[in-house]
């Protein structure tokens, strides 16, 4: 609706407008006018005949009574006769004029005719070259901005394959660097494990070495027991008992 509104208020498409229309006008015009001139030019070639007819029937007449005996009366019948006759040829010589003018008026117009569509003719050539031109230009813009639009889309590919790749190198650097970390953090953990092992070990080995060493004599099998016999050796005073009498060999005076 505003681009109607606007269309119709626009003052350069009112005057194009308007200037059909007088055109359209001004070629009607001329073609009334022609037509007019040609209805003029045939009344006046048809009254110049009618006078070149009179004229010479006048003419006629007077080189008749010309031809009379001359008396006093064939003298007023020349004076008659040429005065009509002078009449006729000066009334041939209006119409002639007339009829020229009607000739040129339509060889003019004929004329302005031909011109008019000549220009018309140029004016719609040059119309149509221009709009040929202009419709090459706006071809030639479509196509260019048709190969701008393709190039970028490329272009836009092409970025996209190179931020894809890139992104797949970068993850493919990064799953390797986490990979190299680790693998460098197992091997750590493994070297610390072992470090801690051997520490340990080191230590445990240290510690062995500290205490004393323990010699091992080997008794008889009846001596083993001697410690007993002691300690119940040691209890007897405290008990204030009598020593018994072992058997055999008498006991060993202290």
């Amino acid at each position: 609706m505003a681009a109607k509104k606007a269309k119709a208020t626009d003052p350069v498409a009112a005057l194009e407008s308007q200037l059909a229309q007088l055109t359209d006008q001004l070629t009607k015009a001329r073609a009334a006018k022609n037509k007019s001139l040609e209805a003029e030019l045939a009344k006046a070639t048809k009254a110049a005949a009618a006078a070149a007819k009179k004229a010479a029937s006048a003419k006629a007449k007077l080189n008749a009574v010309r031809a009379k005996k001359k008396t006093p009366a064939q003298a007023k019948q020349v004076q008659a006769a040429k005065k009509a006759a002078d009449t006729e040829a000066a009334a041939l010589k209006a119409a002639k004029t007339v009829l020229a003018d009607a000739k040129a008026a339509v060889t003019a117009a004929k004329a302005e005719a031909k011109r008019a569509a000549a220009v018309a003719k140029v004016i719609a050539k040059e119309e149509a070259a221009l709009a040929k031109a202009e419709a090459k230009k706006a071809k030639a813009a479509a196509a260019k901005e048709k190969a701008a639009a393709k190039k970028a889309a490329a272009k836009e590919k092409l970025a996209a394959k190179k931020a894809g790749a890139k992104a797949k190198v970068a993850a493919k650097k990064a799953a390797a660097k986490e990979k190299a970390a680790a693998k460098k953090a197992a091997a750590k953990a493994k070297l610390a494990a072992k470090k801690a092992a051997a520490k340990q070990k080191a230590a445990a080995k240290k510690a062995t070495a500290k205490k004393p060493a323990v010699k091992k004599v080997a008794k008889p099998a009846a001596a083993k027991k001697a410690p007993v016999k002691k300690a119940a050796a040691k209890k007897a005073p405290a008990k204030k008992a009598a020593p018994a009498k072992r058997r055999g060999r008498p006991a060993k005076k202290a």
